[in-house]
């Protein structure tokens, strides 16, 4: 057996209005937007270390250019100067 729970959440009747915008675009109640945005949310905050490591384990693989940051900063700024 499914048993569900009611949840009230109060919002700012602006915010309202974008929630029922994005749930219009998409041809579903806000009720069911809701319910997937919160299923995404969560979903995102368990994956969230797991797709940084991973990331940075692809990024330590490439190889670019770097310098001092203060060189890199000082040639910015002469670029922008110059134009």
């Amino acid at each position: 057996m499914h048993v569900t729970k009611r949840l009230q959440v109060l919002v700012a009747e602006d915010e309202y209005a974008e929630i029922q915008g994005a749930a219009i675009k998409c041809r579903m109640t806000v009720a069911e937007w809701v319910r997937q945005a919160l299923r995404e949310a969560r979903s995102d905050s368990r994956q969230s270390p797991d797709l940084k490591l991973r990331a940075i384990a692809v990024a330590s693989q490439h190889s670019f250019p770097t310098s001092d940051i203060d060189d890199m900063l000082r040639e910015i700024g002469a670029g922008r100067a110059a134009s």
